[in-house]
């Protein structure tokens, strides 16, 4: 291994300075966007057409690819990946533009990532070994994680305040709307005003689905879409539902919902959840 520019040098035998290395990964406070995994995952997709060799060539599992692909789209401002149907070959996934300009941005800030982590190596390499492993230790448990399935980014579009707690509408795009009810000193904590930037998490359980339009129910959040996918479990599915401009929800029902509502991939349906089941997040 080459030493990293303007270290100093080192006599035969002396063990070599600890070098800095690791993963770029493009982070919210809600988790990973972007990493290396998922970066090869967009651009095996690119190569292959298809989101089962995409997987294969990883490598990661059938279900692992598409809730990446899904989180993916969800958090981008336009969608990295697009889905086709019918034709020969029975439809496919591509990558958008959008998606193969994400993915030249990323191999360069890699790239630049990594020479600056030799830079700071070179610095580290007349202090004890110790201190660039702590360093490196740190680095690592700076990453934060997330284990809400639904994250959608939008802006915030209506402050109503009330007595305790103030009523919040974020706005996805120009059909996508999403509500939700926090604290007065939450709304102050994260600094809400009308067009900040936030993002609204919910959980997968907290989505209840159903298909008639002309069912009445009391839960302020109605995302209508079409069911991309149905991943069945022993007693549970996990029903993905396409939204539309790239957005997909998920939700885990029954598999005796899934058979009473006939949830099959095409099928009309709407997500459904309360707006106490929303959490807003803002990055700083």
């Amino acid at each position: 291994m080459a030493e990293p520019a303007g270290a100093p040098a080192r006599s035969p035998g002396q063990p070599a300075a600890p070098r800095l290395t690791g993963r770029l990964e493009v982070d919210t406070d809600l988790g990973t966007f972007l990493g290396d995994t998922r970066v090869r995952l967009l651009e095996a997709i690119d190569t292959h057409g298809s989101i089962l060799q995409a997987a294969r060539h990883v490598p990661l599992s059938y279900k692992a690819a598409w809730d990446a692909v899904d989180a993916m789209n969800n958090l981008a401002d336009q969608p990295l990946v697009a889905r086709s149907t019918g034709g020969k070959a029975g439809g496919g996934t591509r990558l958008t533009e959008h998606g193969r300009r994400v993915i030249a941005l990323y191999r360069a800030m890699q790239a630049e990532y990594q020479a600056a982590l030799d830079r700071l190596s070179a610095q580290f390499a007349a202090l004890p070994e110790g201190d660039a492993r702590s360093f490196q230790r740190l680095l690592r448990r700076m990453a934060v994680r997330t284990s809400a399935r639904n994250q959608f980014v939008g802006t915030v579009c209506a402050l109503r305040e009330g007595p305790v707690d103030f009523e919040v509408r974020v706005r996805l795009d120009d059909a996508l709307e999403i509500a939700a009810v926090v604290t007065r000193e939450s709304a102050e904590t994260l600094g809400l005003a009308l067009g900040s930037e936030v993002i609204a998490l919910v959980k997968a359980s907290s989505l209840l689905v159903f298909t008639d339009a002309a069912l009445r129910i009391s839960a302020r959040n109605q995302l209508w879409g079409t069911v991309a996918r149905v991943v069945d479990g022993p007693v549970n599915a996990e029903v993905v539902m396409d939204l539309g401009a790239g957005r997909s929800a998920v939700a885990v029902v029954t598999r005796d919902a899934v058979a009473a509502l006939g949830l099959a991939e095409g099928v009309r349906a709407c997500a459904a959840f309360k707006v106490s089941s929303v959490i807003l997040a803002v990055i700083d």
